[in-house]
Formats: C-alpha cells, structure tokens, sequence
C-alpha cells in the first residue's frame, strides 16, 4: 500500500510522543499509522477521515493531563495534514495517494492512436500550398453576394474566418430576409461555407458563432458542425458565450408546471471552432500578441461576456461584442494573418481585426453595413 509522508520534527520529550501514541492508535495502520524516532515522527498517510480526525485532536487537547507543549504538536500535527489540498474523497474519506489513478488512462497515447484522433477528417485531400490573398482583397470591405465574392479568392489564402451568419430567426436586418424557408437558408448557407472551406489555409480555423432557434427546434450549431464534418475539418472546440442576459426573460414556459412540453431557453450562444488539415498552426513567435494572463483565463471554454450594447448606434440587430472578436482572433491567430468575415454586418471582426494588426476581410450584400464597417475602419464611428 502506497503512503504519503509527513516529517513532524520533536524534541526529546517524552510527554510529546505518548500524546501522540494516543491518537495513532484510533486509526487502522491502512489508513495511516506514524513512526517514533528520537527527533522526529513519520506520518505515513494513505486516507482520512479529516472531521473524525479534528474532532479526536480537539479532545486530546482537552484533556487535563495533556500539557501546553503536547498541544502544539497536536495542532501542528494538523495544520500539515489539513495543508495537504491535493485528494480525493471514497466513503466520507479523504484519500491521498492514488485518488486519481481511476482517472488516468494507461498508455494514452497508444490508445489515442488506435482509436484514431479526428478520425473523421481522414482522406481530406487538401493541399498544404498555401497562397497570399491577392493585394486587391487585402484590408477591404466589399459589399456583395458572399457566395460570388469568395470564388474569387484563390484556393488556401484565408488564416482565419469568424462570422457570424443571419441566425433565420426573422430580424429585420438591411437588405436581407432572415425568416427563409429553412432547407433554402441552409442551401445557401452552407454553399457560402464550402467557398469558405476552400479559401482557408491549410492550418486554418473558422470559427461560427450561432444560436439554435429553440422555437423551431432547429440545432443549428449541430446543423452547421455536421457540415464542416463532412467536408472533413477537424472540430477543435465549441465556445460557449454566456451572454448573461436575464433581461430576456422567458414569456412562455411552454407545459407551465408540467412535463408535456416544457419550453427550455438558453443565455448562451455558442462558437464552433474547426480547424483545416491539422490542429496545428505555425506562426512567428514575435508575432504572438496573447498575454500569459488572457491565454489562462480565454482557454476556459465558457466566456462570460456582455452582449453588444451599441447595435442601434451602428443601425444593426444582431451583433457579436469586439470582446468576443478580440478573444477568437488573439487566441486563434497570429499579427499579419489575414482573417476574414463573409456576413460582416456592421463591421466587428474587421475593425477588431486591424486593431489587432491583422489583414482583414469583410463582406456583406447591405450596401448599409458596408459603409458602417468602413466607418468604423476609419474610427468615425468609435
């Protein structure tokens, strides 16, 4: 059986040991069980009842023929268990050694290998020859179709691509339906998207941001990650923004006090992350521009950000904050990569991205947010 040793340092008092003798005989030795040495006593820990274990010091304290020197030794006997923050908890029991070996898998990375990582992106053909974007793309924002726009762009010229597409839900946005019968809205959708998985770089990432449109009972992040599976990107991950927005109360709870139907809302919507190829992204290491700070804190998987609060002042419905922009382009790019957005609306990735010091891209059909987005390039609107 396997121990943790604790080294409590004594003096020859005899009085220090025999209190000690006390308590170590109220614990089974597979639990712990302690060695007496002239200047020195081992305590070989395994498991713990920690609150049974307090409660026995505190007696031993009490006691009349216990003295003030013994008192000590206890209580330091217990601040350097009760220090230990690393264990498990079996049966009421706090474990020490080999809590979390269940968790542990022998031979990860044989097992991963046999399992095959990303085995769905297999046989991709993809071509690792990367292309510069033509200098005519480079930092514009051009109003048009998406769809013809992107065929333009020649094959593996794009590092990264965050957008944002018209949700479906209805929204009066400029010069664009959104409440499309949903097999058309995917058609074209998903048509844009094929064009975006062929700019992209080897290496690349695109990265959506969407929300379900619980009403219709459309999983439309499913929807659109089964796509990009398909055409064999590799997912990497899904971000959630809690958005916290608990001003948008629900006013219909759908089978009120039932389970017939109960109508369920998230405040969170969701990122998709996909990578072209490889997960692996090279990149000079001066132009690494994320803090040690915000690596920490963006790796988290769930960013509580507050929504975008300046929509009517940039006359759009639906827009993502620059924070969201800032954290996906500093996480999952490099200064001087090229990102683009094929449904630009009023401009945020590409003004989050120059600000950044990376190339950028945008397009939108609104000859409206076309101009916002410019505007806003050119901080008359910031």
């Amino acid at each position: 059986m396997n121990y943790k040793k604790i080294e409590i340092p004594i003096s020859a008092n005899c009085e220090e040991v025999e209190t000690v003798k006390i308590l170590s005989k109220k614990y089974k030795p597979e639990d712990i069980y302690f060695e007496f040495f002239d200047d020195k006593i081992n305590i070989h820990l395994n498991q713990l009842d920690f609150v049974s274990f307090k409660n026995d010091i505190e007696k031993l304290k009490s006691q009349k023929e216990v003295k003030n020197g013994n008192q000590n030794l206890l209580d330091l006997i217990f601040d350097k268990i009760n220090s230990i923050k690393s264990y498990g908890i079996k049966n009421k029991k706090r474990v020490y050694v080999g809590y979390n070996d269940e968790k542990k898998v022998s031979e990860r990375k044989k097992k991963e290998e046999k399992r095959i990582t990303a085995f769905y992106s297999l046989n991709h053909n993809f071509s690792k020859h990367n292309n510069n974007l033509p200098q005519e793309f480079e930092n514009q924002i051009l109003c048009g179709d998406s769809l013809e726009l992107l065929q333009k762009l020649p094959d593996n010229c794009i590092d990264l691509i965050l957008t944002s597409p018209p949700y479906n839900f209805g929204l009066e946005y400029a010069e664009t339906q959104d409440d499309f019968m949903w097999k058309r809205y995917f058609d074209k959708l998903f048509a844009i998207f094929e064009q975006c998985v062929r700019v992209l770089k080897y290496s690349g990432r695109i990265i959506i941001n969407i929300q379900p449109l619980y009403s219709d009972y459309i999983p439309t992040h499913h929807l659109i990650s089964n796509f990009f599976i398909q055409k064999k990107l590799i997912w990497k991950t899904e971000i959630l923004w809690e958005k916290n927005n608990y001003s948008a109360k629900l006013s219909s709870w759908g089978s009120w006090k039932s389970p017939s139907s109960p109508y369920l809302k998230g405040t969170w919507e969701y990122l998709e992350v996909f990578c072209k190829g490889t997960l692996k992204k090279e990149g000079k290491k001066e132009d690494i521009d994320i803090t040690e700070e915000e690596f920490k804190e963006w790796v988290n998987a769930k960013w509580s950000i507050a929504p975008e609060r300046n929509m009517q002042k940039f006359g759009h419905p639906a827009m993502f904050p620059e924070e969201l922009a800032k954290r996906v382009i500093k996480l999952f790019s490099y200064q001087n990569d090229v990102v683009l957005d094929p449904f630009n609306g009023a401009g945020t990735t590409t003004y989050v991205a120059k600000i950044l010091n990376r190339k950028y891209l945008g397009i939108d059909i609104s000859e409206e947010y076309c101009k916002t987005a410019i505007q806003r390039i050119n901080s008359q609107l910031f």
